[in-house]
């Protein structure tokens, strides 16, 4: 499966693209894994956002963090892929580029994720190497992982 990729600062955002990004961020996070928290944490705006589509569809998802945001180290968050195109490889091409612009944006330091626990296989396999001690974060278990 071809994918477009668009890394995009939030200003540069257009109104279609937040909308469908924030929209697929709520089916998965807040709909699908039933979880009811804060999505809009007020650090988007200072994130790049990493977008996938299918053809017209938005298919996968990232935010890229500046080092200092939420880690001392730059990170990766709200990672998601949305459920027409789960077990396709999407959510391994979503990853890498995000990790790809991460290191454009901000060097090649260590790059920080707080993954839900379920995940850290697939954040293995890409290099990231469990950091800490599970902790819930609401009400869904997660670790720090980091890529160096």
């Amino acid at each position: 499966m071809t994918y477009k990729k668009i890394t995009r600062a939030f200003n540069e955002l257009s109104v279609t693209e937040l909308y469908e990004l924030l929209r697929l961020r709520s089916e998965v996070f807040v709909v699908e894994q039933n979880c009811v928290f804060l999505d809009m944490d007020n650090k988007d705006q200072q994130c790049h956002h990493v977008l996938l589509y299918n053809d017209t569809q938005l298919a996968a998802y990232a935010r890229v963090l500046p080092p200092g945001l939420s880690y001392k180290e730059a990170s990766i968050g709200r990672i998601i892929t949305s459920l027409a195109v789960r077990g396709t490889g999407a959510g391994k091409v979503l990853t890498t580029y995000a990790i790809e612009e991460s290191r454009r944006l901000y060097g090649n330091g260590p790059i920080r994720i707080g993954a839900q626990v379920y995940a850290m296989k697939f954040y293995a396999q890409l290099g990231f190497k469990a950091d800490g001690e599970i902790y819930d974060e609401d009400g869904i278990d997660h670790i720090e992982m980091v890529l160096t």
